[in-house]
């Protein structure tokens, strides 16, 4: 239980991170950043929540990961596709761009 714990916090740490990455130039700098600079926390998370470092949570972990990735990406586009306001690379600062005009 701990595993899926731990693994859906790794998944909602990296949409923001896939969100950043699906703005920017393919294999850029900022590209190679959103993907590695959640690296350290999934270790700390690792780590602090006694998950350890067993071949059995390594699927499930990558799993989470890229899917939290794969999951940011999708929202840009679908966001771009859909809504007639200007996105920028960061998440949190659309969001409360969409409930400021929205009110």
């Amino acid at each position: 239980m701990k595993l899926f714990i731990i693994a859906l916090i790794v998944f909602l740490m990296n949409v923001p991170f896939g969100y950043w990455r699906a703005n920017v130039r393919k294999f850029s700098l900022q590209w190679a950043l959103a993907i590695h600079i959640p690296v350290p926390f999934v270790i700390l998370l690792r780590v602090y929540g006694d998950l350890g470092f067993g071949w059995e949570t390594y699927p499930v972990m990558v799993g989470a990961f890229f899917g939290g990735q794969f999951a940011g990406k999708k929202l840009f586009e679908y966001w771009k596709k859909h809504l007639k306001a200007e996105l920028s690379s960061c998440l949190v600062m659309d969001v409360y761009h969409l409930i400021k005009v929205k009110s």
